[in-house]
């Protein structure tokens, strides 16, 4: 049986798919280029059968429910502080939204156990063997695995070496997103969500933090070409936001302010990635590296569903990782990439690019009926049966 599995990533579905593999006998090992466990992030939501089934069958319904959120309403204001219009919390909160700092950390301990975590280190490359895959490490020493698991984010390393170049995988939509923490200086209340101020092509919004009512997080979204940019440095990425939101009124100046002095600065494009086969060889990719899209598109509900499918597969087909891969493949890509779609919207929503479309997405959505429609289509999230795994020293799921 391919026992030993490298599995590039530690956020969200690395662990968890680290969490099944040792469900089912395998010897898991997570490698994460960050010094430690990422803290921090902003809110994820869980929507649907689909996503329900599979945190009940981990056992982390109560233990995520103490640490939901209550969703995330949103109030866009004009210059004056004057609402425009208001989202409520199920909006975009889904049926059970947690930070996701707290769900990598949830799923890290729940993994720990039988998943040996390397940090500081990542993959420079991938040599497919007769019985496995030689691996070699910017800092460990070369190691032999029966198989690698890509499970790095729509950057994905594990996808760069064994797939080819990101550029032939990754689309960029439009846009970029930001996101950091700082002091509460508006006062905002626990619970009462976020306000956000839109010019054309352009969002910049604030929330109180879930926990610590003097802190706050900003989220910014503003449209651009693809731009050239270090995506491990902070200060060039300070630079670009800075330039797309001058000159902007109502709290814009105060909030970059605090950026210059933020060291937990989020920075991407809004991108969608799209790979025609999940798996080559001894080597898959699960989550974003293989269906990702940066917001909206349900990705960690996606991730975690396809850590349950990708590990009860392997265990079902044991040694054959070429039909375990397949049928994974199989079951999920189409209810993936329907989940995946709603990214390319998401853009678009927060920050239309004309004074037009914000008003008219204001107008429409301030009335009742129309954004109850709204909300009905978005409780219509896709579902794909999920098979009852078992391995012989498991119980079956209820």
């Amino acid at each position: 049986m391919n026992k030993s599995v490298l599995i590039s990533g530690a956020s969200v579905a690395g662990p968890a798919l680290a969490y099944w593999l040792g469900r089912h006998g395998f010897s898991p090992t997570v490698i994460e280029l960050a010094p430690a466990l990422r803290q921090g992030g902003h809110a994820v939501d869980f929507r649907g059968e689909t996503h329900l089934t599979v945190l009940e069958r981990m056992g982390l319904l109560p233990e995520l429910r103490l640490l939901q959120t209550g969703g995330s309403p949103i109030r866009f204001v004009d210059e004056h502080g004057r609402t425009r219009l208001h989202l409520p919390a199920e909006f975009a909160g889904g049926e059970m939204e947690v930070l996701r700092g707290d769900l990598a950390r949830v799923l890290y301990e729940r993994s720990l156990p039988h998943t040996e975590y390397v940090f500081g280190d990542s993959i420079t490359a991938l040599t497919e063997t007769a019985s496995g895959v030689r691996v070699d490490f910017q800092r460990g020493a070369t190691r032999d695995f029966d198989l690698v698991i890509g499970a790095d984010g729509l950057h994905s390393n594990v996808r760069r070496l064994a797939f080819g170049p990101e550029q032939d995988y990754v689309s960029h939509l439009g846009y970029y997103a930001a996101t950091w923490q700082l002091p509460n200086e508006l006062s905002l209340e626990k619970g009462s969500g976020s306000i956000g101020y839109n010019a054309p092509g352009r969002l910049a919004s604030v929330g109180a933090d879930h926990r610590d009512p003097t802190r706050a997080g900003a989220f910014f979204i503003f449209a651009a070409p693809e731009l050239s940019y270090d995506r491990h440095d902070p200060e060039q990425q300070k630079r670009l936001i800075d330039t797309a939101f001058a000159g902007l009124g109502w709290e814009v100046p105060r909030l970059l302010g605090t950026l210059r002095e933020a060291t937990d600065l989020y920075f991407d494009s809004i991108s969608r990635a799209d790979v025609n086969s999940w798996s080559t060889g001894r080597v898959c990719l699960v989550g974003d590296a293989a269906c990702g899209a940066t917001i909206g598109g349900m990705g960690t509900g996606t991730a975690m569903v396809a850590a349950y499918v990708l590990a009860g597969e392997l265990a079902r087909a044991q040694d054959d990782h070429r039909t375990a891969f397949k049928r994974y493949e199989d079951r999920l890509r189409k209810y993936a990439k329907g989940c995946q779609a709603g990214g390319n919207r998401t853009g678009k929503f927060l920050a239309p690019t004309t004074t037009a479309g914000i008003h008219l997405r204001n107008k429409t959505l301030s009335r009742p009926l129309l954004l109850r429609g709204m909300l009905r289509l978005g409780e219509k999230v896709s579902t794909v049966p999920l098979p009852n795994y078992v391995s012989p020293t498991q119980q079956p799921h209820p």
